[in-house]
C-alpha cells in the first residue's frame, strides 16, 4: 500500500466516517494541531534525562493519540470502529504528576524565560503548542463543532505539566531559571 492517495490534492481529506471537508476545516485544525503538539512531545522525550518522566510523556503521547481520534470523527456520523477514550484518571495522572513536581520546586515569585538548556526549551515549546491546540478545539466549539469538554480539561491541565516538567528538569539538572526582567 503506498502512503499517498492522490485523494487530498484538491484540498479535502475525510473525517473518521466518511464525510469530505476542506483541510482548513476547524476539525482538521484541532487534529492537526494535537498531531503536532505529539511530535513535539517526542522530541521533548528524546532529549529528557528522566527515566519516570520519559514513561509518563509516552503515557502523553498516547493519550494525544486517543484525542487527535476523537477529534477526526464526523459527529454526525455513526462510527463503526472503536475509538479509544479518555477518562477522569488521565487527567488525574497529570495533576499527580505535578503535584509531586511541585514538592522540589521552589515558590515561582516572578515570570522566568524559556530557555536554560534545549530540554527545557523544547518543553517550553511543546507547552505553547499545546496552549495553541488548546485555542484550536475552542475555536472548534465556537464555530459549533462537538470537543469532549474532557478533552478540553486533559490539554488544559497538559500545558501546566509541561510547564511544571521544565521547571522540574531544571532545578534537577542544576539549571538556574532566568528571571524576566521588565524594562521600566
Amino acid at each position: 500500500m503506498k502512503i499517498y492517495t492522490k485523494t487530498g490534492d484538491a484540498g479535502k481529506t475525510s473525517l473518521i466516517g466518511g464525510t469530505k471537508v476542506f483541510k482548513n476545516n476547524s476539525r482538521i485544525e484541532a487534529y492537526g494541531t494535537v498531531d503536532e503538539l505529539n511530535s513535539y512531545i517526542g522530541l521533548v522525550s528524546d532529549f529528557c534525562n528522566d527515566d519516570h518522566a520519559k514513561k509518563i510523556l509516552k503515557e502523553i503521547q498516547d493519550r494525544l493519540f486517543t484525542i487527535g481520534s476523537e477529534l477526526a470523527c464526523d459527529p454526525d456520523k455513526n462510527i463503526k470502529m472503536p475509538i479509544p477514550d479518555l477518562h477522569e484518571s488521565d487527567i488525574e495522572l497529570l495533576e499527580k504528576e505535578m503535584d509531586e513536581m511541585d514538592k522540589e520546586l521552589p515558590v515561582m515569585k516572578n515570570f522566568i524565560l524559556p530557555g536554560g538548556s534545549p530540554s527545557i526549551s523544547f518543553m517550553h515549546v511543546a507547552r505553547c503548542v499545546c496552549r495553541r491546540a488548546e485555542r484550536s478545539c475552542v475555536n472548534l466549539m465556537e464555530k459549533g463543532g462537538e470537543v469532549n469538554p474532557l478533552i478540553m480539561k486533559y490539554i488544559n491541565r497538559l500545558s501546566d505539566y509541561l510547564f511544571m516538567l521544565a521547571r522540574y528538569t531544571g532545578i534537577k539538572n542544576n539549571i538556574q531559571e532566568t528571571i524576566w526582567q521588565a524594562r521600566g
